[in-house]
Order: C-alpha cells, then sequence, then structure tokens
C-alpha cells in the first residue's frame, strides 16, 4: 500500500530502548558505522546506531559512533561484520594487456 501524501516514510525497525542491546560495532567514522548497518539491516537484523559525540571543549578525541543489536543477534551481527572485513575489495579489476599475442 502506498503512503498518502503528507505521511511519514516508513523507517526500519528499531530495537526497543529497553531490550538488552548489545555493542556489536564502534567506529570514529559515521559513513562506516552507516555501511555496516545496510549490512546488518540487509540480512533483517534490526540494529541502533548511536553517535557518542562529547563536547570537544570538555572531553577533547571523544566520540564516535556505535551499533547496537538485541543480545540473540550479537553473534550473528559480528559474524557478517568480520566476514565483511576480510572480504576482498570488489572496485578492483585486473589488467590485461591486449597487445600481446594469444597463446597458441
Amino acid at each position: 500500500m502506498a503512503n498518502p501524501a503528507g505521511s511519514p516514510k516508513e523507517t526500519p525497525e528499531r530495537p526497543n530502548p529497553n531490550e538488552k542491546l548489545v555493542r556489536v560495532f564502534d567506529t570514529e567514522q559515521e559513513s562506516e558505522a552507516l555501511v555496516v548497518r545496510g549490512l546488518l539491516e540487509s540480512a533483517d537484523i534490526d540494529c541502533d546506531v548511536t553517535s557518542l559525540d562529547a563536547q570537544q571543549d570538555i572531553l577533547p578525541g571523544v566520540g564516535g559512533t556505535v551499533i547496537l543489536v538485541r543480545a540473540e543477534d550479537a553473534d550473528r551481527a559480528r559474524s557478517l561484520i568480520d566476514e565483511y572485513r576480510q572480504a576482498p575489495a570488489g572496485d578492483e579489476t585486473a589488467e590485461i594487456d591486449l597487445s600481446e599475442e594469444p597463446p597458441a
């Protein structure tokens, strides 16, 4: 069913803050956290991305972003994140010298 004009877009289910949530990922780069969030959401793992930014005049250098998931999803989430980190970069291309004669 399409959303009527003016109604809010459907948002992914976030874990209930009253549930036991477990930290599975943290980073200083918000963009990296967003990539990991997408990875988890594509595997149907609900997650909550939380910024830990502190006032820099009080706590300089403190901050970052953490991803929290339900306790029952933590092992699977960590496994997916580890697999993603170990996967070779997909944007590398092999170079082939087309000026040589093909082998006979």
